[in-house]
């Protein structure tokens, strides 16, 4: 499996960013695909999970906020974030759920006052 996030910048608190991750390799459209992020200095969580039928399910600290799709036919999952808050400040990252150990570069969000 091959990750590839993109969508991550800058943006003030209470505004929006959509990521998007491109995956690889016939078998996404048979797995649960998951976003995760890692804030400095802190464990990698699991912040939303889809699955093949789009079943989701999203951390405590983003539900409401923030949406995971996806599309099957384009091998890619989607984060919209809205409301964002300083604390999604962090790099995000996609990989199957559960995890396997092969993880993109993710991309980088940050929020400011």
């Amino acid at each position: 499996v091959h990750l590839v996030e993109s969508g991550g910048g800058l943006v003030q608190a209470g505004g929006s960013l959509r990521l998007s991750c491109a995956a690889s390799g016939r078998i996404f459209s048979l797995n649960s695909m998951g976003w995760y992020r890692q804030a400095p200095g802190k464990q990698r969580e699991l912040v939303a999970r889809i699955t093949p039928g789009g079943s989701t399910n999203y951390a405590d600290s983003v539900q409401g906020r923030f949406t995971i799709s996806r599309t099957n036919a384009k091998n890619t999952v989607y984060l919209q974030m809205n409301s964002l808050k300083h604390e999604d400040a962090a790099v995000y990252y996609c990989n199957l759920w559960p995890a396997v150990e092969v993880w993109g570069q993710g991309t980088l969000v940050t929020v400011s006052s």
